[in-house]
């Protein structure tokens, strides 16, 4: 694993659950990141580092997040191992609600790797959340996914565009955007 992390660097897994493979979300990008969420995993463990999974339970009727669906599993690339942290949350940003930031300081943690879905929902509004807390907040840009969208005024917006523009929004003055290449060594 790269140096350039603190031994305390929390890697944060966000949504990583079987709603997102319902075909209601429409087209993804990414199809690769489940498998770089696992090798990020895999070398936190390896390495002894804390990890934080995000599990959303939602609360829209609609919802393929909604508790009581086979959505609300973790995939298989995620999977908690017993004693990893598991925080339950209903809606976008994983600090709101939940006993996130009092883990993140339980377990020392000053710099958190942000990983998951969806980009541009519940990861950026939890990598904005850990960069206005003070934490080192970095994202996982080719660990994290998205799906295609309309924008404000109507227009189709492919799940590369709007990936995309989220990893703007957050780079500089939230986070540091980066590769599971750079990370993992």
């Amino acid at each position: 694993m790269a140096t350039m992390f603190p031994d305390n660097a929390a890697l944060i897994i966000v949504d990583v659950q079987k709603a997102i493979d319902d075909p209601n979300w429409g087209r993804r990008n990414n199809p690769d990141a489940e498998s770089r969420i696992a090798a990020l995993l895999h070398a936190w463990r390896s390495n002894g580092r804390p990890i934080i999974h995000v599990r959303h339970l939602s609360r829209e009727p609609q919802s393929t997040y909604r508790p009581g669906q086979s959505g609300c599993e973790f995939k298989d690339a995620a999977l908690p191992l017993p004693g990893e942290t598991v925080v339950t949350k209903h809606v976008n940003c994983a600090f709101v609600g939940t006993d996130l930031h009092s883990n993140l300081q339980a377990m020392g943690a000053s710099c958190v790797v942000i990983c998951g879905v969806i980009t541009n929902n519940s990861v950026e509004a939890t990598a904005r959340m850990a960069g206005d807390l003070g934490y080192e907040t970095y994202v996982v840009a080719d660990a994290t996914a998205t799906f295609d969208m309309s924008d404000f005024d109507g227009n189709r917006r492919s799940a590369e565009e709007v990936h995309a523009m989220s990893l703007a929004n957050l780079s500089g003055e939230y986070a540091t955007i980066v590769s599971a290449s750079q990370i993992i060594s």
